[in-house]
């Protein structure tokens, strides 16, 4: 004992070692106590072993510190292919504060028990096949970074996970989580990354509680189901680098002093919402912001100048809104600006040569509005312009020669405008794929340097005044797409070119000929070699002559006779709005019983037709119409098609001869909403009708007052509305009259629809009985219903063109087929009455409300919203005109409905029974 005691230093040194040792040989332990629960099929972990004479310290994944030995701080074993189950002895590392086991194929539920490792500050899960709920029992002491993106989580998110108060990180995008989100997000004090992005099936209001986040820096909420408004409190995240709110259902306003108050915002996205109001002002004082996207919403109003104060914006797209104005000269100018998408706005004024400036421009889509001027010479200097997109608008003038100076530009497309001149030679564009020019006034020959262009593949050129022969170096070019039809082109077409590419898309050219067109090219004359005639040889060429003009003159007689027997086909024409390899004889051949979908309505059939691509499109052959001039015709359908709205079915082209119009529509695959209802199977649940509903009336308000010119749609029925794979609703038939001309629309109105309860009162004007037929039946039933046929009967007398009203009893009609799951018209199932009749006999009995609603629906919370929505079609339905709400207000009744916030129905009250006019 005594000789120990004089050596308490290798004691020490002694027993030091022994614990040291047997804590690195328990952390080996665990480490192979957790490989021994995981599959490992590549043999990542291989260097796991006792047996291979390397320090666990040094195994692949692993990093130690030594605190105040070697001891396990991370487990790193990111994309190795690993599945199985994650033990708990992996909490037997006491120091273990970094596990990231993302990549993999983990599937399991979240693995509780790793709340037991006290030390853990970052748990990454994500990119797994991890499933399950969120466990209330959720708890980490020291936890700041939780990734558990991209599994399959679902249900609600917890309040307990409030408990995490050290979170500077939370991450629980792409998962299947439902419900409406706990305002627990206030306790997250240091949080400087919240994703919840991707999980479709939430349906709840964005947490005012975020607002209080003062480190927040990224914030992504996009693509979650997310409703209602902005909360004013996001001006509180003076921190804030990124803020992603797309594709949800947010509406109203952006707080008013949301883009001032985000001074460090570089990445702003809002889009693919039902937000409104105006371009959020001060968004570039912090001079920082990079990308901003607000597009496919219902802002409107201009765009402010100091938008050239974003000198470091590289994004920008406002397409698909209400923008108008002048559009901001100072954008364009921008040193580090690469895209710039605002189609489908009305904006004006014009392109100046100052977008020169723009050095690192890319690509730029402006379509459809209305923008005018000359393309200015400053476009050719941007050497990184890819694309330049600006069709329908106004732009005149002559085309730069330096326009395609772009050693990289791929697409050009400035149809329908009124440019003039010739098109210059594009020979430094060797990257240009597509080249529209159609429908302007451009005159001169096509410039044989397009043949030298390696990879042109589409050419359209059409309805314009070009004159000349084609070049035979184009047949040499690998075309998809050559349309030069509607020109002054003359001359031999060549053959490949005649071969390859429809007729259609060289007519209009008189003075084109060749193998299959109207005009043969003739054979060269033989040369005469005589200077001189001969008497025999003029007597001979008498003889032909006169018998030449018998021939022509029985020709005349013949034609003539024929033709009063049989009426020979028109010269077809087509416009395309966007590039369609199709031609009237694809149209012919294709519509065909097979493709033709159901029995057609008044106006004409409808049939799927499959292009070349395999994509489809729909053709709606229109009977029943009048003789407008093509000039005439071709501008009213441009009307149509330049409308952009999600709600509204796309318009791609048409065709006409005196004899048809095929209107080229977009196919949708679900087929009408009419149909759907007519369905014995019909059980679409009440959050789909309501998104329908909203959608359609979305839709009917842009024609009446969200587009220029302010539209009707006139024939508004469950048959003409479209629902796409995601049930999104689209209106087509719409202003229909504009096509086929008034009196020919009014003609098959009063034939088809005079007994249609789609139809308002008032669309009876046009189809009213004699005066004195009318006040006779005034008085045979004024008793039984006054209310209803004296209201009637005055909106008959003074209603005599179409009002927006009648366009809003049809929404109410359509309204109520999604209430009650009945057909309109289906007599049989509604008592011999149609619809609203019905309903209204119904709703004035005791509990007859309740009656109405399709029985197939018994959630209570639904039937609450089904009530309010009843209450707002019979609102729609009106008798009387004016009571009938506009399309706005109904709009945001439904999107009330939409977001939770509804008010209690009134439809007990017989006094508010009664002022709808029922």
């Amino acid at each position: 004992m005594a000789t120990l005691c004089k050596y308490p230093f290798l004691l020490s040194l002694c027993f030091t070692f022994f614990m040291f040792s047997s804590a690195s040989t328990q952390e080996a332990d665990a480490l192979l106590n957790f490989k021994a629960f995981i599959d490992d099929p590549n043999h990542s972990l291989s260097s796991w072993s006792n047996n291979s004479g390397v320090h666990h310290c040094n195994w692949t994944g692993i990093t130690c510190i030594p605190t105040p030995s070697l001891y396990v701080s991370s487990i790193d074993l990111q994309s190795l292919n690993l599945s199985g189950e994650i033990p708990s002895s992996i909490c037997e590392l006491p120091y273990l504060s970094h596990l990231n086991l993302a990549d993999n194929l983990f599937n399991q539920p979240i693995p509780l028990h790793l709340s037991e490792c006290s030390s853990l500050e970052t748990l990454n899960l994500s990119k797994n096949l991890i499933w399950g709920t969120i466990p209330d029992q959720i708890s980490f002491d020291a936890l700041k970074v939780l990734d558990l993106s991209k599994n399959h989580i679902e249900g609600k998110i917890p309040e307990s996970i409030g408990s995490l108060v050290h979170l500077q990180v939370l991450n629980l995008g792409s998962n299947l989580l439902s419900g409406t989100v706990p305002f627990v997000f206030g306790n997250f004090t240091e949080l400087a990354v919240l994703d919840l992005s991707q999980n479709a099936y939430l349906a709840s209001a964005v947490p005012t509680d975020i607002g209080k986040l003062e480190k927040l820096e990224q914030l992504f909420l996009q693509r979650s189901g997310f409703l209602g408004e902005i909360p004013e409190s996001f001006v509180g995240l003076s921190n804030l680098i990124t803020l992603d709110l797309s594709q949800n259902n947010l509406t109203g306003k952006l707080p008013q002093t949301l883009g001032s108050s985000l001074k460090n915002l570089v990445s702003f996205d809002v889009s693919e919402n039902k937000l409104l109001g105006s371009f959020p002002s001060g968004i570039c004082d912090g001079k920082g912001l990079k990308f901003l996207s607000l597009h496919t919403n219902f802002f409107n109003g201009s765009i402010p100048e100091s938008i050239s104060k974003c000198l470091n914006l590289e994004i920008f797209q406002v397409q698909n809104n209400g923008f108008s104005g002048d559009f901001p000269n100072g954008l364009w100018s921008l040193p580090k600006v690469m895209l710039v998408r605002a189609e489908n706005n009305r904006f004006s004024g014009e392109l100046l040569d100052s977008i020169s400036k723009a050095a690192q421009l890319e690509q730029v889509q402006i379509d459809n509005n209305s923008f005018t001027g000359k393309i200015p010479h400053g476009l050719g200097l941007v050497k990184s312009l890819y694309r330049f997109s600006a069709s329908l608008n106004g732009f005149s003038g002559e085309i730069p020669p330096n326009f395609c100076d772009s050693p990289v530009m791929s697409i050009i497309n400035l149809s329908h405008n009124t440019l003039s001149g010739q098109i210059p030679e594009l020979r430094k564009c060797r990257k240009l794929v597509s080249l529209s020019f159609a429908d302007n006034s451009l005159t001169g020959e096509i410039p044989p340097s397009l043949a030298d262009l390696p990879v042109l593949t589409y050419l359209d050129l059409s309805h314009n005044q070009l004159s000349g022969s084609i070049a035979p170096g184009l047949q040499n070019l690998k075309l998809a797409l050559f349309n030069v039809s509607f020109n002054q082109l003359s001359g031999r077409v060549p053959s490949s070119l005649i071969s390859g590419l429809p007729a259609s898309f060289l007519e209009g050219n008189p003075g084109l000929c060749g193998p299959g067109l109207p005009n043969p090219c003739s054979d060269e004359h033989p040369k005469h070699h005589s200077s001189g005639l001969t008497t025999l040889t003029c007597a001979l060429i008498s003889i032909a002559f006169a018998m030449a003009m018998v021939i022509v003159a029985a020709g005349v007689f013949v034609f003539h006779r024929f033709s009063k027997r049989k009426s020979q086909p028109g010269v077809w024409r087509s416009v395309f709005f966007y590039p369609l390899r199709l031609t009237e004889h694809d149209l012919v051949m294709g519509m065909d019983e097979k493709s033709a979908l159901g029995n057609g309505g008044p106006f004409g059939r409808v049939y799927t037709i499959s292009l070349p691509s395999g994509e489809l499109v729909a053709i709606k052959k229109l009977v029943n119409f009048g003789t407008q001039p093509s000039k005439a015709l071709k501008a009213q359908v441009k009307v149509l098609a330049k409308m952009r709205h999600k709600n509204i079915v796309k318009i791609l082209g048409f065709c006409h001869s005196d004899e048809s119009i095929f209107l080229i529509y977009e196919f949708l695959q679900k087929g009408s909403l009419g149909d759907l209802i007519c369905r014995p199977d019909f059980e679409l649940q009440w959050s789909a009708r309501l998104r329908i509903a909203t959608g359609v009336a979305q839709g009917l308000s842009y024609l009446h007052k969200g587009y220029v010119p302010h539209l009707l749609h006139r024939n508004l029925k469950s048959t003409n509305i479209l629902l796409d794979a995601d049930y999104e609703p689209k209106l087509t038939d719409f202003a229909i009259d504009r096509i086929v001309g008034e009196a020919p629309f009014q003609s098959t109105i009063t034939s088809e629809f005079a007994h249609s309860c789609y139809n308002a009162p008032g669309k009876e004007s046009h189809i009213r009985p004699r005066l004195a037929q009318i006040d006779a039946f005034i008085h045979l039933s004024m008793s039984k219903f006054p209310t209803y046929t004296s209201c009637l009967i005055a909106e008959c007398r003074y209603s005599k063109k179409a009002t927006e009203q009648m366009d809003v009893y049809s929404f109410g009609v359509v309204l109520l087929e999604l209430i009650t799951g009945r057909q309109a018209e289906d007599i049989e199932s509604l008592d011999s009455l149609d619809i609203v009749k019905w309903v209204r006999r119904k709703v004035n009995i005791s509990n007859g409300a309740l009656q109405i609603l399709d029985p197939k629906i018994s959630s209570s919370s639904s039937q609450k919203e089904m009530l309010r929505a009843l209450e707002t079609a019979l609102h729609c339905t009106a008798v009387m005109p004016e009571k009938r709400p506009s399309m706005i207000e109904v709009v945001k009744t439904l999107e009330s409905l939409n977001s939770g916030s509804c008010v209690p129905s009134t439809l007990d009250s017989e006094e508010q029974m009664q002022s709808v006019g029922v």
